[in-house]
Order: structure tokens, then C-alpha cells, then sequence
């Protein structure tokens, strides 16, 4: 029995795949219901909400504003440099609808009590007798039944009233653009004549100042004894004296290097000798003449003087004529020099007078500039004062008459009322046919959205994909809803062919070719599993094998109204030893399928499957059939579903499809394998292939397979010959030996 069962690997975890857009709508196919519920819903509310609600008129006034427009340009500014604001529309927006518009526009019209009357907001119950309303629960009224827009393409501003009277309407919208255009003028005004008197007030104390500048500034210049010239051009007088400072400056040092000059050269003469000094005068002194004639004359003497001693004797005439012109020269020369010497000393003692001379002259014109800059310093602050006075008192005065005259300027192009609300000829609201498209669209959303929200909170097994995911099990079937009795139907059957998909998966799945013992698990109940297995076993045994249907599901048995026998004996009966194997065991219409019911399960023997007995009639059975089937009941509230999988080779777990949380279908399999069971995969059962064409390619296919006439025909034939069949056997004796 151990060495029968065999392991299916594990598969690895699939990847997270992204849903696709048929997955999108198969969930909307499914959830269809819910979605045209709500639709259906929300349309019929919209509807029925639309034609309850009052009729209401709407009538529109365009009018035209401009930030700081007059009807002729403003003194001292161009209007054209005014641009677009978008900030300023929407504050006019604002405005508009403020109290201050408002309120008038409630005074004027008598709102207060047309609002509370009751073909209007009143409380019907009161009657024509109902009191009016307070100005601010009239302007909050007032105020939804406004709309303040920019008219499309276009600068002007729409204002847009509603009411239940067309009338009323237009004249709540004409009175609104009329009362804004009267206080923006007004405001503009008021602001205007606030900003003059402002103005005004501040001139005359400038005015003041000024004449205290004044006083002040006379009181210096008589004080400090000041030219009216000097006091109209001060900045040039100031420039004049030190324009005078600045040249005695410049003789200054001209004479300081004059002298300079002239004193170092005779410095340097008076240090040579005096032969030394002839030749440095002629280079220190070029303009020198005489000196240099003298020189000539000297040489030409002591030339003459040679000539002579060579000629004649120290004694000769000649020779002392010669010898006392020779001494004359020298002292001619002598002469001169200490001339040239005493001449450059007077020069240098006349140079160095006039510098003393300027350097006086200097400190005297700084000291002059000093005391005027002094004396006249206070003076001239005291009259900058006075003249920056002068200037802010001429600004404030231009302004204050540009002001008077801007304010005098007609500004009707402020507000312009372009076009004048009139009663409309037919009402805006309710808009039927823009109320229901809305609700159609909207409750299709939000069926949409709901069917999405549901889906996404059902945690049930919905695609082979899921399965996989979750179970780490491969799907071996997928079986469509609304199967009956393969038995019955005969091996050409279309519902047959599901089930020979699942046969032949499971003989491809199991490793062990003598694993031939199967049953069927579930997590809860209602979920298929015995007509599941029972139909898997008809498959088998119109494929020619020899099969056993067991129904070990002792507690609630079904396979028996499969067959329509009766379940008095059977299985508990041979566990309690009270008959054989063959008394149990009854035969079927098809020859190779063979029946085992449950029998009566008594209340001292609900441990019966887990008995020694047990063991040994499944590998009896093993022996003696080639495929033994075994109906359980559902495994999470039944210790006997546990039991059956740890006996039996190979286990299959039926889904159902949309039933149960995929955690109950997880704990399923969890309990197969816990109790040394072997999982050879799942069985996607009742699925809706007509609504779900997710499964049309795994299981759908064959419906097309067969032509349906024949199919019917089949079905008609095949009917009445199991209503005679089930009629028979109702009739005849429960048991059927074999053996």
C-alpha cells in the first residue's frame, strides 16, 4: 500500500502576471448583474430626482470693467499702460457677489420677502402668511442663485441669476450689474477724495516748514554777512577760492624747485678751486659769454708770453709786456668769476625770498577758505534744507491737483453695462436629458466600480492562473457547470468530454502505474466532489477499465441516487463484518463500473474507516479492480476525509469555482499532505463557460465539437430510458450481487 503511492514534485511559484484587458472584461461579464443593478439604480434616481426638482429661469448681463479707466486720458499717465490682470478679475468676481453689492440689490427687489413666499423658498405650510428673511439668510440665497463667469473668448463678465420666475431673474441680474457699477463709481470717488484730503493736509504742513526753513535761512545770511550772489551761486564761490588756493600752490612749488635748483649749483661751485671753477662755470653756465672770451684771451697771453721767453731774455720789454698782460687777463678772469659766484648767490637769496613769499600767500588763501567755508557752512546746509522742502512741497502740490482732476474726469468706462439681462423664454434647470446622460454615466461607473471592488474582495478561486499560484498544484480539469449523470447521458455525451480531459490528465500525472486507488477532497461542502468522482469513474469504465465506486462518505452518502439503488447495506456492513465483500458490492447498467454504498453508519462506529478492515478491503478492492473510487466528505469539518486520503494512492482536489476563500482551498490541500496523502492536482468544477470565456480554451471547445441537434435527440432518447431504468430499479429488489 505505501509502495503504491508516489510524490508529485513541486512546482515553483509562477510569476505575478499583470491582468489584461480580457481579464478586465471577464470580470465584468461576471459581475454584469451587479453592474446594470446600479445602474439601473442610479439612473432611475437621477431620472426620478430630475423631474421632481421645480422648473428655473436663468438671465444673463454682460458688463465690461476696466482697473483704472476715464474717458479721456489721466493727467501725468497714459492708460494705455494699463494690461491684463487676471488676479483683478477674479477679485471683481469676488465683489460682485460681496454684501455690499448685494445687500442693496436684496433692499431694492424686496427679496426678503419674495424668497420667503411660497412659490419660491418659503415654507408652504405657513402659507401666504410666511415672514420674511433676514438680510443675511436672503444673501445666502441670493448668493447660490448668482454665477459670476467670463463670457467665453471674450474679457466681459457674464453675471448669471437664477430663479423660479423669469422675471425676477433678469431683474436680480440687472440690479446687481447696476448696484456694482454705481459703488465701484462711488468707491472710486470716495477713495479719491480720501486720498486729496490726505494730500491737502499734508501740503499745509509743508507749507509750514518751508516758511520755518526760510526764516531760518535769512537769519544766517544776515548773521554771517552773505552776498545775495554768493548765497544764489555758493557752490561757485566755494570752487573760486580754492581754484586760487590751488595756483598760489602750483608758484609754490615751481619757486620751491627753482630754488632747489639754483642753490644746489652754487653749493657745487663754491666747493671747487679756482682752476676747477673756470671750467665748471662754462658747463654749469651756458648762456655765460665773457668768461669764455676771457679764457681766449688767457691762452692767447701765455702763448705770447712762451713765444717771447724762447725769443728773448726774462728782461726784455717784450717779454714783461708780455708777462703783465698774461697777469691782467688772470684778473680779469678772478673777476669775473667771483661776479658769476656773487650774481648766483643773489639769485638763490632773491629765489628763496619769493618762495617764503608764495608760502605765505598759501597758508593765507587756506586760511581764508577755511574761515568763508566756516562761516558759511551752517548757512548753506540751512538752505539745502530749505530747498529739499521746496521741492517736496511742489510734488505734493502737482500731485494734489492731478488728483482734483482725475477725480473730475467722467470714469463711466469704469463699469459699462453691455448687454442687459432679459427673461428667458424657457427654464435651464433641471436639464433633463444633461441630468439622465450624467446618471447614466455615473451609475455605470460606479456599477463599474463596484463589480471591481467585489472582485477585489473575493478571495475565491477564479482562473487556473489562481490555483496554480496559491496551491503550487497543477490543474488537472476543468469542469463546466450544469453536468448531470454521465452514466445516463451514454459515452457521447459533450459533458463526457470534460472528464475524459481529466482522465487522461490523471493517468499522466501519476508516477507509479499501481497507484490505482483515488478519491476526492474538498474543503467544504456543496463543492462537487461526489458527482465529480463519480462521473470520473463512469469515464473510466466507458474506456473499457474495470472500475469500483466506493461511497465512503458515511455521514451524508449521495452516490446511491446516482445509480438510484438503495444504501441499506454496504460499506459499514463489511467494516462491521455483517456481510461479505460480494453481498455489498452491486453491479451498475454499465459492465465495468461496479457500486459500493456507504450502508447505515451506526452511532457506536464512527471510527470505522480508520480500522485495520479498512486497510484491508482497499487493497482487496486494488487487486480485484482496475480503478477504485472514493467519495469523502469535505475534509475541514470530517475526520474521515483525512483518513480516506492517507489510505487510498492518490488524492484530487475539487474547487469550486467562486465558492470559497483560496486560504480554505490552501488548508485543503494542507491537510492531504499533512496526513501523508498524495495531491496529484486540482479540479476546477462548475464553471460558467458562457459567461466566462477565460475557460473556453481549456474546456469549451468540445460543445462546438458536437452538433447540437443531435445532441438533443440523444438527450430526449437517453432520458426516457433512465426514467424507465430509475422506475425499474425502484421496483426490483435494493441489491444486485456480483459475486
Amino acid at each position: 500500500m505505501e509502495n503504491a503511492k508516489t510524490t508529485v514534485p513541486t512546482q515553483t511559484a509562477a510569476p505575478e502576471s499583470q491582468l489584461h484587458f480580457l481579464d478586465y472584461w471577464r470580470i465584468i461579464r461576471i459581475r454584469k448583474t451587479i453592474i446594470l443593478a446600479v445602474f439601473l439604480l442610479v439612473l432611475l434616481t437621477t431620472t426620478a430626482v430630475t423631474f421632481v426638482l421645480p422648473e428655473s429661469y436663468m438671465s444673463t448681463a454682460k458688463i465690461a470693467i476696466e482697473k483704472e479707466a476715464t474717458d479721456i486720458e489721466p493727467l501725468g499717465r497714459s492708460q494705455s499702460s494699463l494690461q491684463y490682470d487676471p488676479y483683478f478679475v477674479n477679485t471683481e468676481f469676488e465683489k460682485i457677489q460681496s454684501k455690499s453689492v448685494l445687500y442693496p440689490v436684496i433692499t431694492n427687489l424686496n427679496l426678503t420677502k419674495i424668497y420667503a413666499d411660497p412659490d419660491h423658498y418659503g415654507d408652504k405650510s405657513q402659507g401666504s402668511n410666511a415672514p420674511p428673511y433676514d438680510l443675511q439668510e436672503t444673501y445666502k440665497i441670493l448668493r447660490r442663485n448668482l454665477d459670476v463667469r467670463l463670457s467665453r473668448n471674450t474679457s466681459l463678465i457674464e453675471i448669471r441669476a437664477y430663479d423660479r420666475k423669469r422675471e425676477i431673474a433678469a431683474a436680480i441680474a440687472n440690479a446687481v450689474a447696476e448696484h456694482y457699477k454705481e459703488w465701484r463709481l462711488s468707491d472710486k470717488t470716495e477713495n479719491s477724495k480720501r486720498g486729496i484730503q490726505v494730500l491737502t493736509n499734508k501740503l499745509e504742513d509743508i507749507n509750514e516748514e518751508v516758511k520755518k526753513a526760510q526764516a531760518r535761512v535769512d537769519e544766517l545770511r544776515s548773521k554771517y554777512n552773505i552776498a545775495d550772489s554768493a548765497a544764489e551761486t555758493p557752490v561757485y564761490q566755494v570752487s573760486l577760492e580754492r581754484e586760487k588756493v590751488s595756483a598760489l600752490a602750483v608758484e609754490l612749488t615751481r619757486a620751491e624747485a627753482e630754488y632747489v635748483f639754483y642753490k644746489t649749483k652754487l653749493d657745487e661751485l663754491a666747493r671747487l678751486s679756482r682752476l676747477d671753477l673756470r671750467k665748471a662755470v662754462l658747463t654749469a653756465m651756458p648762456t655765460e659769454q665773457q668768461l669764455p672770451q676771457l679764457l681766449s684771451e688767457l691762452a692767447l697771453a701765455e702763448q705770447t708770453l712762451a713765444q717771447r721767453r724762447v725769443d728773448y731774455s726774462s728782461e726784455h720789454p717784450d717779454v714783461k709786456r708780455a708777462a703783465a698782460l698774461l697777469e691782467q687777463v688772470n684778473k680779469q678772469i678772478e673777476d669775473r668769476l667771483d661776479g658769476i659766484l656773487s650774481g648766483l648767490t643773489n639769485q638763490v637769496v632773491s629765489l628763496k625770498a619769493r618762495r617764503d613769499q608764495l608760502q605765505r600767500a598759501v597758508e593765507e588763501a587756506k586760511r581764508q577758505v577755511t574761515e568763508e567755508a566756516q562761516k558759511s557752512g551752517e548757512y548753506f546746509l540751512a538752505k539745502r534744507e530749505l530747498e529739499n522742502k521746496q521741492k517736496i512741497r511742489d510734488a505734493i502740490l502737482l500731485r494734489t491737483l492731478q488728483e482734483e482732476v482725475d477725480m473730475a474726469l467722467p470714469k463711466l468706462s469704469m463699469v459699462q453695462v453691455v448687454e442687459a439681462a432679459e427673461p428667458a423664454k424657457r427654464p435651464v434647470r433641471p436639464n433633463i436629458v444633461l441630468n439622465i446622460v450624467l446618471g447614466a454615466i455615473v451609475g455605470l461607473v460606479m456599477g463599474v466600480g463596484l463589480a471591481f471592488f467585489i472582485e477585489y474582495l473575493d478571495t475565491s478561486v477564479k482562473t487556473i492562473d489562481d490555483v496554480e499560484r496559491a496551491l503550487q498544484s497543477p490543474v488537472l480539469g476543468v469542469i463546466p457547470q450544469n453536468i448531470g449523470n454521465i452514466l445516463k447521458e451514454g459515452p457521447d455525451s459533450p459533458h463526457a468530454e470534460a472528464y475524459r480531459v481529466l482522465r487522461t490528465n490523471i493517468l499522466f500525472s501519476r508516477k507509479n502505474p499501481s497507484a490505482n486507488a483515488l478519491t476526492a477532497v474538498s474543503g467544504g461542502a456543496g463543492e462537487g466532489k461526489s458527482t465529480t468522482i463519480f462521473n470520473l469513474a463512469a469515464v473510466f469504465a466507458q474506456n473499457g477499465q474495470r472500475v469500483l465506486i466506493v461511497d465512503s462518505d458515511l455521514r451524508r452518502p449521495s452516490l446511491h441516487k446516482f445509480l438510484g439503488v438503495s444504501n441499506s447495506i454496504g460499506l459499514t456492513n463489511y467494516l462491521l463484518k455483517q456481510n461479505t465483500l460480494e453481498e455489498v458490492i452491486q453491479t451498475t447498467s454499465h459492465p465495468n463500473l461496479d457500486f459500493l454504498p456507504s450502508g447505515k453508519l451506526p452511532s457506536s462506529a464512527l471510527g470505522i474507516l480508520n480500522s485495520a478492515r479498512m486497510k484491508e478491503f482497499i487493497d482487496d478492492v486494488k487487486r480485484r479492480y482496475d480503478f477504485v473510487f472514493f467519495d469523502s466528505p469535505p475534509i475541514m469539518g470530517v475526520s474521515d476525509a483525512s483518513i480516506i486520503a492517507s489510505l487510498v494512492d492518490l488524492s484530487i482536489l475539487v474547487v469550486q469555482y467562486r465558492k470559497y476563500p483560496q486560504a480554505m482551498t490552501l488548508r485543503a490541500k494542507q491537510m492531504v499532505e499533512k496526513v501523508g496523502g498524495t495531491m496529484l492536482g486540482v479540479v476546477l468544477n462548475n464553471i460558467n463557460i458562457s459567461q466566462d470565456s477565460y475557460y473556453y480554451y481549456y474546456s469549451g471547445y468540445y460543445y462546438d465539437y458536437y452538433s447540437k441537434y443531435d445532441y438533443d435527440e440523444y438527450k430526449h432518447h437517453d432520458e426516457s430510458d433512465a426514467e424507465k431504468q430509475a422506475s425499474e430499479k425502484a421496483a426490483s429488489a435494493d441489491l444486485k450481487p456480483k459475486y
